[in-house]
This record gives C-alpha cells, structure tokens and sequence, in this order.
C-alpha cells in the first residue's frame, strides 16, 4: 500500500506557525541520535508536532513534484521505488504523534490531533489524485509483464496504481473534489468518535461505600478498587470501565443492581445524549462512506472494502457468515439454555437479563469444571508471563529480549526492549501494559517506524504492544487473567509478525497485509495458552514459586469449548452490524440503536439506551469498516495452521521456521492465499476450527 494511502486511512496533520529565530530546535526535524533512531520522547512537546509536520509535508510534496515531472522515462526505479522513499519525515512524526494520542493523551494533543487531521488529508489528496505521477505509475501497470520485477515488486505496483484508482485519481470535476472533501471529514470523524468514546469511558465511576457490595468479588478485584479509590482521594472502592476493572465485576459482583448499573454505563457509551453522543457521527459516517464508494463505481461501501481483501467480495461474505450461523447459533441456543436452567435452578431473578449472563455463567463453569479461574491470577504474575512469551520466541524462533532503559519512553509504565536473532538486531519492543485516564481502552500493537530494506538500507522496525492489564495493587505485583494472558499472546503475536518481517518496501513489509489476513500471526499464538507444555515453563505461583497444578491446566483444557457457541455468535453479530452498516445503498436517518438491533444475533431481552456501535471504534475509527468478520476469517486460518503445530510438536523449530518464512517474514509481498497455501501445502481447511469450537464431534 502507498504510504501516502496509508496517511488518508489513519493519520492527520495540521498548519501552525514556525518557531521563531532563536527558538530551541524541532526535536521532531531533527535526526534522532539515540539508541536505533528510537524517538527522544522527553525533548518532544505538543508544540512540537504542528510546525514539525507543516515543515515535513512542505518538503514531501516537494518529494514527490520532483518524481512526477521528472523527464526520464518511468521505470521502477525512479517512480514507485522513489515514492517509497518519499514522505519518511511525515510518517515518522505522524506515528509519534498518533500513537501517542491513543496511548498517552491530553486535552492538547487531542485538540492538536483534531486541528491536523484534514491538513494532512489534503495532503494526501493531493499525492493521491497527482495526474501526472498517476500516469507514470499506470504506464509502469500496462507493461508490468515485460519489466521482469520481483514477486515483491510486481505486489507493489499492483498495489500502488490500485490505490490511486482507489482514492479517486480518476474522478474529474466536482466528484473530485467531493471526494476530496470526503475524505477530510471522515478523518475528523474518526478522531472526534475516538475522543468521544475515552470521554465516556473517563466520565463513570462506580463508588462503593458499603462493604456488602463487595460480596462475590475476588479479593484481587477489591483490592484494585480500593487502590483506585485511595489514588481518587476517596473513601471505600472505586470501580472504572477499564475492563480489568468492570469485567470482574460484572462476572462476580453477587449485587445485581449495581452489575446492571456498571453493565448500562460500558454499553451505552456514546449513546448518553450528552456532548459526547456519537449517533450523529456514526450516521455522518456511513453516509460519507457510501457516498465515497458510489463516486468510485461501487454500489455499496462494503462492495468497494472486499475487492481489496482476501474475502473478494459481498457474495463471498455472505456465503461466509452463513456457514458460521448454521454452525454456531445451535450452539448458542444451546449455550443460553443451558446457563438458563441453571439460573432459575438457584434461584435467579427470570428471564436473565443481560448483566445477568457472565455471572451465572461463571457459576455454572465452576460447577462444571469443579474450578474457579481466579485461582490462575497467582500463576500468572504478569513479569513471568511476560518471561513465558519472551522464552515460547526463543524457542520457536531463537529471539532474545534484553530491555534497555538508555531507550526513552512516554509513561513510568512503558519497558522496552532490544529484540535479537542471535548476533543480528531485528527492532525494538515498547510494552504498555496497564490502565490509565490517557489510554484508550482495549488492546493493540501498533508502530513507530516499519521495517524496510530500500537501496541497501536495513530499517528495523519500533513495535508498540499498549494493553490494559490489571495493574499492581499495594506491594503485590500485576497478577493477570486467563483471559489477559491470552490477550498479551494476541497482541504479541502482531508485533512479531512486524518483528520479523523481512521486506524490501515499506509499504508491503510486516502488518501491512490483507485486513482480513492480519489476525491470523496474532490469534494462532493464543492456542498455546491451552497447551501444558508451555504453561509449564513460565506459570508459576508468585509467592510460593510452584508450577500451576496439572489438574488446572486440565480444566482449562475441558473448559475450552464452554460457551464456545455463545461467544462465536457474539462476534458473528458484531460483524453482521459492521456488514450491515455498509452494505447500504442509501444513508440511513434513524437511531443508530434500532439499526444494530436488527442485525444482532441476541438471545436476551433488548435493553434501550444499550448499543455496542456508537463505542464501535473497529469499524468506525479504525481500520475494521466491513472488515469486522476478519477476527472469525482469521480463525479459521489460524486453528487449521495450529494443526500442523499439534501435529509437530508445538515447539517443533521446522514448523515455526515455515511459518516465520511463508508467513511472517513475508508481509503483504504476496497474496494471502498463497502464503498460506505455501505454509500448509493446501488451501485453508474449515475442519480444524469446526472441531476446536465443538461445532462437530
């Protein structure tokens, strides 16, 4: 993909004055002489980022005036290598930037982040609908078969002129500047929905003062509400909407008025009718998206997203989503009835509601499975876990992590460190792990710099793993979640694949891939937390230094299919709201509520004022529009690919040493289907994913 597509789909910019003579120097134009290049986050102000990025984007366009009217006849070379290099500058001081603005925010930089966003959206309008660099990029594309390119080259073409047809080079007149102005403002929109939804998230607390409020709440879960209190200058507990804080409370809290208080607040973010109600963003939204994709000649807007993915087109979805639903509702069905009779069995108040479910269904599961998962947290401190997942790399691919603290960071939590492959530095690891006020919720890996190989220049990449893990309480250190474990193997499985990436171009290299491919590095890794053999090696109780009984890990094992129904037609539904949203032809006027509705697979009474799409960032402020269904395609992929660990030996070194040159190594160089087919000597099998979901005997 272009970078300068790339700064259209999830960067912005802004013009602010310069800094006066005699001014300190921009920290952000300067060359960074620190360890690798890695941003000196201590000299960098919000001051900085407006005048650094007019300065950068003068000088990218510049950039590339300079390759379009050049009068040498076009050849790779001087055309689509040339526009890889163009733009570093703007993309450097954008992932600082960005990447802080989700992780680490303030009223400034938000409003900073706001003011830039359609600056550099006009910026890559222009790059995008340039007519002369288009056609030296199209002449390039028409005899793409006599210019004997690498398989990474020939990617990179086709990629680059698909994205100027993509981002409207070939519209003339008023659809041109339509779409220009399109794409500014759903850059703003995506950015005012984010801030919106941290807004509501910050603005709810839950403050309990009675100690028999408390009752059914793991003792970890208390003592991290009354930290949090103590750290509010208040009495008693304080419960948040971080999930390590209202996730326990909702499965545990035996108060079921206050589980319905929390469970309203999570759920009707962005839909309060407050300053931060994001009905109308989302509405202005889907509008612009279909308005976008009908100037392009696509029906609809999820029509214009498929016919860039591996899943190619609407049909294709369609087909897709129907063989999970035949599968997985029966499941489901069975799954509510299920956790339903044993409800109203102990005497629960009928029919259960929705913040009703996690809790009688964590009842049921310990019944079941004679075992309660808040006796993992002691085995996994999250310094161990972390060891596990370091020690599992070393192992599969012979990585080493030493952290360096000469290496700045942006927050007291952050550790960093040197990632190598015996004698040779393969990039740096920031990990942000826990909760904060400036962090927007869930979990991401995300980048400072990619990896690129151009002219000979070996580029390393600066991978970010943020999350939000249950923090240390008092003198007790981080003590993690099943759940929490599984999420940290997801997340660093997306920063190894842009670990190991081993590309030429930037914009082909690491987790620049099909979005519908992206998760497979990712959610492949969590079927090791289920295996013995590696929770051996690093799970172990943090007082006493005891490996995690054997009868544990076996009850995690029979435990994997529990609710395996449920939780499949959950995020079926979410990807049938994210389909339905833009798979329509005209713009919708209603209440974003009542539209999701429709669409969701629920099993529970309705609730008003609950709705998951106005806090739907994925779909709406990410890169997850008509893409949502990629987490359960992906799936599929990675439960298949799985089977041939299984079949090796989970740690089998030629297994892992396939994997990392077909499929992490590669990036976006080649299609998806084919890295897979290469790994697995076939094309993706739906059976293993079948059998692990206990869909089919």
């Amino acid at each position: 993909m272009n970078r300068f597509v790339k700064y259209l789909l999830i960067m912005t910019a802004v013009i602010s004055a310069a800094p006066a003579e005699g001014q300190e120097k921009n920290p952000l134009l300067e060359k960074w002489n620190t360890p690798y290049q890695t941003p000196p986050f201590s000299r960098i102000r919000n001051e900085h980022y407006a005048p650094a990025l007019r300065d950068a984007i003068k000088n990218a366009e510049a950039e590339v005036q300079r390759i379009a009217t050049q009068k040498s006849k076009p050849t790779f070379v001087n055309t689509i290598e040339a526009l890889e290099r163009s733009g570093e500058e703007v993309e450097r001081i954008s992932g600082v930037l960005f990447n802080l603005n989700e992780c680490n925010t303030d009223p400034e930089m938000q409003r900073i982040v706001m003011e830039m966003s359609p600056e550099l959206t006009r910026f890559s309008n222009r790059v995008n609908m340039n007519e002369q660099l288009f056609a030296r990029v199209k002449e390039l594309y028409d005899r793409r078969e006599t210019l004997a390119l690498t398989v990474e080259q020939q990617t990179l073409l086709e990629d680059t002129y698909k994205g100027f047809i993509r981002n409207g080079v070939g519209l003339q007149g008023e659809a041109r500047k339509r779409f220009a102005e399109i794409s500014e403002r759903l850059g703003v929109l995506s950015q005012q929905m984010n801030q919106n939804v941290l807004a509501d998230n910050n603005d709810y607390t839950l403050h309990v003062t009675n100690e028999k409020d408390l009752s059914g709440l793991p003792a970890t879960a208390v003592a991290a509400a009354r930290q949090e209190a103590q750290e509010r200058g208040l009495d008693g507990w304080v419960f948040t909407l971080a999930y390590p804080s209202f996730g326990p409370f909702l499965t545990y809290a035996d108060n079921r008025d206050l589980r319905e208080q929390i469970w309203r607040a999570y759920n009707s973010r962005g839909n309060r009718g407050n300053k931060n109600d994001n009905n109308d963003v989302i509405r202005e939204i889907v509008a612009l998206r279909l308005e976008m994709a009908n100037l392009l000649g696509y029906k609809t807007y999820s029509e214009y997203v498929l016919s860039n993915r591996m899943c190619e087109s609407p049909a294709e979805l369609e087909n897709f989503f129907g063989k999970l639903k035949d599968a997985a509702l029966p499941a489901a069905q069975r799954d509510f009835e299920m956790v339903s009779e044993y409800a109203r069995e102990h005497g629960a108040v009928m029919p259960l509601q929705r913040w009703d479910f996690s809790y009688w269904a964590e009842k049921l599961k310990k019944e079941m499975f004679e075992f309660d998962e808040e006796l993992l947290r002691p085995y996994f401190q999250l310094e161990r876990v972390r060891q596990g997942i370091f020690d599992l790399y070393g192992r599969l691919y012979g990585l080493t992590f030493k952290e360096n603290p000469k290496i700045e960071v942006y927050h007291p939590d952050v550790k960093v460190y040197e990632v190598h492959d015996g004698s040779r530095f393969m990039g740096v690891l920031y990990l942000d792990m826990h909760p904060r006020a400036s962090k927007r919720s869930g979990a991401w890996m995300t980048e400072f710099r990619g990896q690129s190989n151009l002219g000979g220049r070996q580029v390393r990449p600066l991978i970010q793993v943020v999350c939000n893990f249950s923090k240390p309480v008092g003198n007790e250190p981080a003590l993690l979640s099943f759940d929490e474990v599984e999420t940290f193997m997801h997340e660093f499985g997306h920063a190894m694949h842009g670990m190991l990436t081993d590309c030429t171009y930037p914009s082909v290299s690491g987790t620049n891939v099909k979005r519908d491919f992206v998760e497979l590095p990712s959610q492949v890794m969590e079927n090791w937390c289920y295996e013995s053999e590696f929770l051996n090696t690093f799970a172990k109780h943090y007082q006493t230094g005891d490996t995690v009984p054997g009868e544990y890990i076996k009850k995690i094992k029979a435990a994997e299919k529990y609710l395996a129904g449920w939780y499949c037609v959950r995020q079926l539904s979410l990807g049938l709201v994210d389909f339905a949203f833009h798979s329509l032809e005209k713009p919708f006027e209603g209440k974003v509520e009542d539209f999701e509705r429709n669409y969701m697979l629920e099993l529970l009474p309705e609730v008003k004022g609950a709705n998951t799409s106005t806090a739907f960032t994925h779909i709406f402020a990410g890169g997850y529009a008509s893409g949502y269904y990629g987490y359960k395609w992906a799936e599929v992929l990675d439960a298949d690919a799985f089977s041939k660990f299984k079949q090796n030996g989970i740690f089998d070194k030629k297994t892992a040493e396939a994997f990392r040159r077909e499929i992490l190594s590669r990036g976006g160089t080649e299609h998806p289907a084919v890295l897979f087919r290469r790994f697995m000597g076939r094309d993706a099998d739906i059976k293993a994913f079948m059998e692990r979901s206990g869909f089919v005997k």
